[in-house]
């Protein structure tokens, strides 16, 4: 069996760890894969600009949202591709700001290879946007798209007809790496005929795993004797990212010993921000080092106002370290509330600060940690995703091999 993964990054962004964890896991189960992604050249980045500025003259010339929508209309042809043409599945990650186009996947389809594509976003099932939001337009055609400020039929509207129209015959099958988004995948009047699945990203827990919190601090050169809580994404500034949330919690609560520990991103001064020390850890590539940072820390908090199954949540309970965050796309999902970490109402500040409490004060700091590993371990394990693909791989072959008898 030979599989072929397509995704626009090698690294960069969680989509990216994502696919190329799956590709691990898939080769430790003895199956052939291969990757394709968006290389660094100058026409890609020229088709990357390209779209971006169709986006900007849509929205009045507004940059306000010019990353939120995604419309496919430039990309890489990579049907005659030799990786492409000897697979025998077609695996399809997130392959948006130039990589492919709607034409380019039409393409794909004409292959008649039978297509996976894992959903890292609901951009698959909407017509430009990656995140609805509040918004249940996509259940019907998408048009007056809030993100452009637009009324009536729109550049939504005309992408979502072009998704119609290459859905229509294509032999895709959608899998939402949650259940929260394979839920609102199903809604779309897009994929009103298509099989959608769940089936989460995985986590190798031989390198995530636990280890002495004394030694990671030291290692990281972190301090001793404080409540270390960690907050982190790759831009930590995105008000996606709810920093604005966790700065309010953490000014509820009233604990000498609780220092903020940050990764990622930060394109503005944010120490003056926190009522807490910080110790900024900028972006770690080192996976070492990640997972040392996990250890070191007490919990690790995701104030995030817009997620899908997070990478972070699985690498910090991989390690043993709770976690804490709102009841937003799959999050809840992942940590169940009480037993492995806390779940805060959406966009209830006292209830981060709640959590955050709930997990210091814990009686069994080793029972909690143990639930956390465990939860990883049963639902996110590498054998237990690949096992799940694999299955699924091997029904869509045998269907297209009866079909042709």
């Amino acid at each position: 069996m030979k599989i072929v993964i397509l995704n626009t990054s090698e690294r960069t962004g969680g989509a990216a760890v994502a696919a190329g964890r799956l590709g691990k896991a898939l080769e430790r189960a003895g199956i052939q894969v291969d990757k394709l992604i968006c290389e660094n050249t100058w026409l890609n980045r020229f088709r990357f600009y390209w779209e971006r500025l169709i986006i900007f003259l849509c929205n009045h010339l507004n940059r306000k949202n010019l990353f939120a929508v995604s419309i496919a209309n430039t990309g890489m042809d990579l049907s005659g591709y030799p990786l492409v043409k000897d697979a025998d599945i077609i695996h399809l990650h997130w392959i948006n700001q130039g990589f492919l186009s709607l034409k380019d996947i039409e393409e794909l389809v004409k292959l008649n290879k039978p297509i996976v594509w894992t959903m890292h976003d609901m951009w698959p099932c909407t017509g430009i946007c990656h995140h609805a939001r509040d918004c249940e337009k996509f259940q019907m055609g998408c048009e007056s798209c809030f993100f452009l400020k637009s009324k009536g039929k729109d550049l939504s509207t005309s992408v979502f007809d072009k998704k119609l129209s290459l859905y229509k015959e294509a032999n895709i099958t959608f899998v939402g790496c949650s259940r929260w988004l394979s839920g609102r995948a199903k809604k779309s009047y897009l994929l009103r005929d298509k099989t959608v699945l769940s089936i989460p990203n995985p986590i190798d827990t031989e390198v995530y795993h636990p280890m002495d919190q004394g030694m990671a601090r030291e290692l990281l050169g972190l301090p001793s004797g404080k409540r270390l809580l960690l907050f982190g994404a790759l831009n930590v500034t995105d008000k996606r990212k709810g920093i604005d949330y966790l700065i309010e919690a953490l000014r509820k609560i009233k604990k000498q010993d609780v220092e903020l520990v940050v990764f990622g991103q930060v394109k503005d001064d944010i120490r003056g921000l926190f009522p807490v020390p910080i110790h900024s850890m900028g972006y770690l590539s080192d996976e070492s080092k990640i997972v040392a940072l996990y250890n070191a820390v007490d919990m690790f908090i995701t104030s995030s106002l817009e997620e899908n199954l997070p990478n972070t949540i699985m690498e910090s309970m991989a390690c043993g370290t709770p976690c804490v965050g709102f009841e937003i796309g799959g999050i809840p999902e992942m940590i169940d509330h009480c037993v492995n970490g806390y779940i805060a109402n959406y966009k209830e500040i006292k209830g981060i600060s709640d959590g955050i409490r709930w997990v210091l004060e814990h009686e069994d700091r080793e029972a909690l940690s143990a639930a956390c590993v465990k939860k990883v371990q049963e639902s996110y394990a590498e054998e237990v995703v690949a096992e799940q693909y694999t299955a699924l791989y091997t029904k869509l072959l045998r269907v297209k091999l009866n079909s042709y008898e």
